[in-house]
């Protein structure tokens, strides 16, 4: 037995390179629910982080009451984060939504589905009537299912018609997306978790991989701690596990990431550590890059960096002789005003190496979410179903087909508005409806006041699905109460591309309905039809729509075809999955062979700088055959700089404890007690400073708002200040609202995104800080495990025996 929030990565299995990974099954359960109690052991997967990683969820008397690791699983061999060892005691909370609300004399109060849903369709119809469908907008998540992704989709551009539908993955996972279509002309991950057994070299770019998916950090632990470990290169500005774990650790001032990697890329061009037959074989624009990374040498990206040239040539040395490199990127990079950029130059780094297609050789440009990848896929975000291109008329003809409509009917005379935009469409009243599905953007999204004030009009009618009350369903017109995980069947998809299905464990609490349930009532009655006046959703369960979605993705770069449910009850598999891929495909992109030729692509590619689409003229002038394209881009300074009166730089993110707002991990007594509070880490320097200590009470300011938060004073580099976002509004303990200050990260981050991906900007607002109270002794509420550790001792953080977890390892070959 482990306490699992004391030891968050639980117990080494050392393994060498290129052997299997031991299995070790992790297991919690309720307090006094033995192992022999559980009356069924229903097969999911993870769903706090964005792993994928295959659970049994156990259930009693009609209940969850615990989870267990599948040891047969490719993707974690029985290990099970934190996060969903304790997290899923969230849906027997006594505060879960259970019946639908309705705003009556500006207050919500209980009512029927019936009448909840009739005024949610009298306004669809009244909009559509008076506006048209671009007065509708639709803001989801990276939670649910593929099925009911793209049943949204289809309700929404081939029902409905508007360009309006977008994810919380734009905060997440939208960059992810963008560098891939860049570098491939198609979104699709290169690599495989199993690269983690080959590689002799991992580099981590701004991936916090030890706090955001810590099961595959377990997997880079326990390869370190074998024999022949890969070497690692870390770039992070804050101390974490993986940059104490790192053989280079590079940390750049936030917002120069750009400069970092033509850095490398130059150390990598100038020593001949390029594949050139590989480069001439299978890619284009190689001279551009030669050309745009000749002006960074070492020394000119350490004055922009702050990072020593020295270090920079020795991380450049070990990517650039590595025989088998494995890359991750995740938000340290992505949150930022050049993100697509520098996502796009760690895919130049393995297009110039050669290392795409083998055991140990891929990319991960990572998601934040467990369902973000199926988001993309199935169209409900800034996409079209399939990685089909919304430029390109044969694919929106072969979609209206697909759907028996008229391809008119589907929005595509530009690219489908980005969450940012739908936000501003909303401020300026042309979306007069926006349904927001299990996310909390009151909490998550940038610039917090304009947020609330745009969230609160009058003219915006407002409805929100989620499973509790959260900051948005407060301000919402219409709440509707969905089931969660373990309540609801359906299948998703996590980064390396492996689907796992998750079939319903118990009912959901009161009236709450699967969100499938939801959207399919919506549309009936709305009276959605096709070309032939049939039903436009043609499906009533998710196993058949299951099967539209395989129909959908017949000869497109995710292809199920070859995946059923009877298939995906035995193990999870990755996609393409098809007649000439039966078990699934590990890697994608072997031998040079990539989805970018131009009547195929998912995209043309953007201006890396500007965000101006390439044309397909210009595109087929580029790439007419179909190559990996080697994009370059010029380093760009932040847009808010540090100033006199706010010198600091400030960066937000996550801690291993607690899932973006919390509507979930809050609600686990071991997860909520390890990390409580907001935080806000501050370097030894600048504590001293601004005569800041352990646990001082500490107001930031940025030109946006204030925080109020107690110091951890930590190893992040000087100059930088980190404030985790997961925490809402205001200080709980606050008495009058008066005297109440703000606790969310996002009162003080900017509204403005990066111009490929138009995901917003989290890592470099300019803030203030000052010292507001004495902490009399008390530290931080920061846990001491991971990033946030301290410099100072401070009492560990533990959770005791209600956060033991069984550790089950079990010999090679055993896979329970």
């Amino acid at each position: 037995m482990v306490d699992r929030i004391a030891e968050p990565w639980g117990t080494r299995t050392p393994y060498a390179a290129g052997e299997t990974w031991p299995v070790r099954i992790d297991t919690h359960l309720a307090e006094g629910v033995r192992a022999q109690d559980v009356e069924r052991w229903v097969p999911s997967a993870s769903i706090l982080h964005s792993n994928g990683d295959g659970l049994d969820i156990a259930v009693k008397d009609g209940r969850i009451v615990g989870v267990r690791g599948r040891g047969h699983d490719r993707v974690n061999h029985g290990r099970v984060d934190p996060k969903d060892l304790f997290g899923w005691q969230a849906n027997n909370s006594p505060d879960r939504l259970t019946r639908p609300l309705v705003r009556e004399n500006g207050v919500l109060v209980e009512t029927d589905w019936d009448t909840a849903m009739e005024r949610i369709v009298s306004r669809s119809k009244a909009q559509l009537a008076e506006k048209g469908p671009g007065s509708i907008g639709f803001y989801t998540t990276g939670q649910l299912f593929a099925e009911e992704y793209y049943t949204l989709a289809l309700i929404a551009r081939g029902g409905i018609g508007t360009h309006h539908l977008d994810g919380n993955t734009r905060l997440c996972t939208a960059t992810a997306a963008a560098a891939l279509k860049e570098s491939f002309a198609s979104d699709g991950q290169p690599g495989s978790y199993s690269d983690v057994d080959h590689a002799d070299v991992i580099a981590l770019y701004g991936h916090n991989v030890a706090e955001t998916q810590t099961v595959l950090w377990m997997r880079m632990l326990d390869r370190l701690a074998g024999p022949n470990p890969p070497q690692v290169v870390c770039v992070d500005p804050r101390p974490t596990p993986v940059a104490r774990a790192a053989t280079v650790h590079l940390a750049p001032r936030p917002g120069t990431n750009v400069a970092l990697m033509n850095g490398l890329l130059h150390e990598i061009v100038a020593n001949g550590w390029v594949d050139e037959e590989y480069v001439a074989r299978h890619a284009v624009g190689l001279e551009e890059l030669q050309m745009r990374v000749r002006d960074y040498p070492p020394e000119r990206v350490a004055t922009i960096c702050d990072v020593p040239a020295e270090q920079i040539r020795e991380a450049a040395r070990i990517i650039g002789t590595a025989e088998r490199l494995l890359s991750t990127v995740l938000q340290g990079f992505y949150q930022s005003h050049q993100a697509t950029a520098a996502a796009v130059q760690v895919n130049n780094i393995h297009i110039l190496r050669g290392m795409l297609g083998r055991p140990g050789c891929g990319i991960l440009q990572m998601n934040g979410q467990p369902t973000a990848q199926n988001t993309r896929e199935c169209g409900a975000d800034g996409d079209m179903p399939a990685f089909r291109n919304w430029a390109n008329d044969a694919h929106i003809a072969e979609l209206a087909k697909l759907w028996n409509v008229d391809p008119i009917q589907i929005p595509h005379y530009a690219a489908p508005t980005h969450a940012m935009q739908i936000v501003r469409y909303v401020e300026e009243g042309s979306i007069g409806m926006l349904w927001v599905t299990a996310t909390n953007p009151a909490v998550s999204l940038p610039e917090l006041a304009r947020i609330r004030a745009v969230l609160s009009q009058e003219r915006l009618f407002l409805v929100v699905q989620d499973i509790f009350l959260t900051e948005t369903a407060q301000l919402a017109d219409v709440v509707l109460p969905a089931a969660t995980w373990g309540e609801k069947t359906g299948t998703f998809t996590n980064v390396d591309r492996t689907v796992h299905l998750s079939e319903k464990a118990v009912d959901p609490p009161g009236d709450a309905r699967a969100d499938l349930d939801i959207l399919l009532d919506y549309a009936r009655r709305m009276g959605f039809t096709d070309k032939d006046g049939q039903p436009l959703v043609k499906w009533s369960t998710p196993e058949e729509a299951f099967e539209g979605w395989k129909e959908c993705t017949r000869g497109r770069p995710c292809d199920y075809t070859g995946l059923t449910y009877d298939k995906l009850r035995q193990r999870g598999i990755q996609w393409p999955c098809n007649d000439e891929n039966p078990e699934g495909t590990e890697r994608i992109y072997e031998n040079g062979q990539f989805w970018s030729a131009p009547d195929y692509c998912e995209s043309y590619g953007k201006d890396l700088v500007t965000g101006g689409a390439v044309s397909p003229t210009e595109y087929r002038a580029l790439n007419p055959l179909g190559k990996a394209v080697l994009k370059a881009a010029a380093y760009v300074p932040p847009h808010e700089l540090p100033s006199d009166d706010y010198p600091l730089q400030l960066i937000t993110g996550r801690t291993v404890y607690q899932f973006h707002t919390r509507t979930k991990t809050a609600r686990a007594p071991q997860l909520q007690q390890a990390a409580p509070e907001v935080w806000v880490e501050v370097s030894e320097a600048d504590a001293a400073t601004w005569d800041v200590g352990e646990g001082d009470l500490v107001e930031i300011t940025t030109p946006r708002g204030e925080v109020r938060a107690r110091a951890r004073i930590t190893g992040i580099r000087d100059g930088v200040v980190f404030v985790p976002f997961h925490y809402g509004y205001w200080d709980a303990e606050a008495g009058d609202e008066a005297d109440r200050h703000g606790r969310a990260a996002n009162e003080l981050t900017l509204t403005d995104w990066d111009p490929v991906s138009k995901q917003p900007i989290f890592k470099t607002a300019a803030a203030a800080l000052r010292l507001v109270e004495r902490a009399d002794g008390l530290p931080s509420p920061a846990p001491t495990t991971a990033a946030s550790a301290p410099v100072a001792p401070v009492p560990a953080t533990r959770g005791g025996a209600p956060a033991e977890a069984e550790e089950q390892l079990l010999p090679l070959g055993g896979t329970r």
